[in-house]
């Protein structure tokens, strides 16, 4: 995949680009209207189960902030709370679809120039 911003290469399944920080459009699901945002757990973007990667796509921002947020309300605040509410997020939240790949344009066929 290349940045829609730098045009550096990055891999398929980034939200952001490492090197400027743009954020990637990411092509919806098959069967889903292009307007509709859903909860569900990240495919792409898991760690151990994909609830913070679900969360960051749900909410459209990175994936390691929310996870810094959910680690340190797990350590300080409400240990039980954060970490009951993560189990819980992952038996609740349904799987997102894997993300259909976007078929890439046909190579250009030399032409002869030979005549018979």
């Amino acid at each position: 995949m290349v940045c829609t911003n730098c045009r550096r290469d990055i891999a398929d399944y980034s939200n952001f680009c490492y090197y400027c920080g743009a954020r990637q459009t990411v092509a919806t699901p098959a069967g889903m209207p292009p307007g509709v945002k859903r909860l569900r757990r990240s495919v792409t973007d898991r760690k151990l189960a994909g609830v913070c990667g679900g969360f960051a796509e749900y909410f459209e921002m990175d994936s390691t902030v929310l996870r810094i947020i959910w680690v340190l309300a797990a350590i300080f605040p409400i240990p039980f709370a954060a970490v009951v509410g993560y189990l819980v997020a992952w038996l609740v939240m349904p799987e997102a679809p894997l993300p259909v790949p976007i078929a890439a344009p046909a190579p250009a066929t030399p032409q002869s120039t030979q005549t018979a």
